[in-house]
């Protein structure tokens, strides 16, 4: 395990640094630069300006030399300055932009586990039942809709309407972090908490509504084919209850997929999710990657990419390892 381990490691070094160059050629390619943004409305700027100005973005190198200069300064932990935000790119992301992603992601991710094994293992047992054929229309349901519909309906709903005709008993806030009158020097901790929870409903909700789908057919198929093995038969063959059959024999063998699932799950939880924060006015992570985009702020984009990277070789690799610790079938040696 430790030399799979290992060697692991090893490949994941050239991996990442394709990856890099990668997302770093994308991201220099678009149209439009830092220096356009900058010039553009500006009609005072003259021709020699603009070429200063891209001599000291380091725009007038070719895009190798500008790639092998930001991955020298990348491995000694600087990622530039950006240009919009004022400040290190480093530090905006991860300190400023980070948190508020883990804050919506984490828990949406828990809530759709915890909805969605125990609804995949009912739908399984109960295969062809009336309660099987409701779960099954409502995944595919959470399965077609996207979320930039989903998200301004949700809005919709309990921002406007419901507060419209319920006087305000049920309102929800359409957006944002926190409510800007609330001073948190003042406020008590229970007040904030009950604040941010305020706030999070329904950018969770809509960020677990697919997730919970897609758990939910994962744990129904893995399910179904693991209570049709030959030892869960046996098991049923000896006298076994139902439950002791499906939670002690059935579900360790019809979860390791979910592993899996989870792995590659994880590392997006850290780049947030792009639609759900624009649509809620959410400052995460990919609201933060769709803005520096927009305004051509490199720097920050190349830091939010290249981690998320470096986090799916990462998880990657931890669930291949989960995978040998939880099926004794599996070796690595």
């Amino acid at each position: 395990m430790a030399t799979y381990t290992f060697r692991r490691i090893l490949q994941m070094i050239p991996l990442l640094l394709v990856i890099s160059l990668i997302i770093y050629a994308l991201t220099a390619l678009q149209p439009g630069d830092p220096v356009d943004q900058l010039t553009q409305g500006n009609s005072q700027i003259t021709p020699a300006d603009i070429a200063r100005l891209r001599a000291a973005y380091g725009l007038d190198q070719p895009i190798f030399l500008r790639y092998f200069y930001w991955l020298v300064q990348a491995l000694h932990g600087d990622f530039g300055w950006s240009r919009s935000f004022s400040q290190p790119a480093f530090q905006y992301v991860f300190q400023d932009r980070l948190p508020n992603t883990l804050l919506l992601t984490v828990p949406a991710l828990i809530l759709a586990l915890l909805v969605a094994v125990p609804l995949g293992i009912y739908s399984a047992v109960r295969q062809y039942s009336l309660p099987d054929y409701v779960l099954t229309f409502f995944s595919f349901l959470a399965f077609s809709t996207p979320v930039f519909w989903l998200g301004p309906m949700v809005l919709w709903l309990f921002a406007i309407y419901l507060p419209q005709v319920t006087n305000g008993v049920i309102s929800l806030p359409p957006g944002g972090l926190g409510s800007p009158d609330l001073d948190p020097t003042t406020a008590s901790t229970w007040a904030i908490i009950a604040d941010k929870i305020k706030y999070l409903i329904l950018p969770l909700c809509v960020l677990a509504f697919r997730e919970i789908a897609v758990i939910l057919r994962f744990m129904r198929a893995n399910m179904l084919e693991v209570l049709s093995q030959d030892y869960v038969r046996t098991a049923r063959a000896k006298g076994l209850t139902g439950g002791v059959v499906v939670y002690k024999h059935a579900l360790r063998n019809a979860i390791i997929p979910i592993i899996t699932l989870l792995g590659l799950a994880i590392p997006g939880l850290f780049g947030g999710a792009v639609i759900t924060e624009t649509v809620f006015s959410w400052p995460g992570m990919g609201r933060v990657i769709l803005e520096g985009l927009v305004n051509k702020d490199f720097n920050v984009v190349l830091a939010a990419l290249t981690f998320i990277a470096l986090l799916t070789l990462i998880f990657s690799l931890l669930a291949d390892l989960a995978y040998a610790a939880v099926d004794p079938r599996i070796r690595y040696d």
